[in-house]
């Protein structure tokens, strides 16, 4: 998982996006000014920075002109959210914007989007015997290439982005497939059962729960 400089002056909002950032693996380093924020990119190695511009000090706006740090890429998270400014954000050089509110799980998809674009190093997720290369769309069990379907692998890609988040059913579909679904979301379930048999998950629930998805057909 990746490296996040999470810069936000209003510690509820950073503490919220921290907690979500550790609860799905990421790393993280919190700045609460520009000057903190220059201080840790001059020290430390970072994926991503989630980026407020109304900051004391220096206003994202100003640091974005300023930066000495192009390769990485940058969210704004801000309240200023018109068009003027989400143009400013654009130009200056953001990989994406974000206007609060904002829902977490949001937060964290667009953040796996910039991450795709931006980190070049293969990305895994290992449990067990089973490992996860991501970025190859390979699974192996055992050493032994496991075949999925796109839509088994999708979610699964989803259910390990998000681990340790409960997703209901509807959110899962959204995430995974892309679109609002009609219908018996019980599709899930039927995809999970697929996903635990052929990785032989069958009698181990804790791993899908720890990959962040709890049925509720279960209870």
């Amino acid at each position: 998982m990746a490296t996040i400089l999470v810069v936000e002056d209003e510690k509820p909002i950073s503490d919220l996006i921290t907690m979500n950032l550790k609860l799905v693996g990421h790393r993280f380093f919190k700045a609460f000014d520009g000057e903190q924020m220059q201080q840790i990119l001059e020290q430390e190695k970072i994926d991503l920075i989630l980026l407020d511009v109304m900051l004391p000090v220096m206003d994202g706006f100003e640091w974005m002109r300023r930066r000495r740090h192009p390769g990485v890429p940058v969210i704004f998270i801000t309240a200023k959210d018109s068009l003027a400014d989400r143009i400013t954000g654009f130009e200056l050089g953001a990989d994406d914007y974000i206007i609060k509110p904002f829902e977490i799980l949001e937060l964290l998809a667009r953040i796996n989007v910039v991450l795709r674009r931006s980190v070049k190093e293969e990305e895994g997720f290992l449990a067990g015997d089973v490992e996860v290369h991501l970025q190859a769309r390979k699974i192996y069990k055992s050493g032994q290439l496991v075949e999925l379907t796109a839509r088994e692998f999708e979610l699964l890609e989803v259910l390990i982005q998000n681990r340790n988040i409960a997703l209901s059913r509807e959110k899962l579909l959204e995430l995974a497939w892309g679109y609002e679904f009609e219908g018996d979301t019980r599709t899930v379930d039927v995809h999970i059962r697929q996903l635990r048999k052929k990785l032989g998950w069958e009698e181990r629930i804790n791993t899908v729960y720890k990959l962040g998805y709890r049925l509720e057909a279960e209870r």
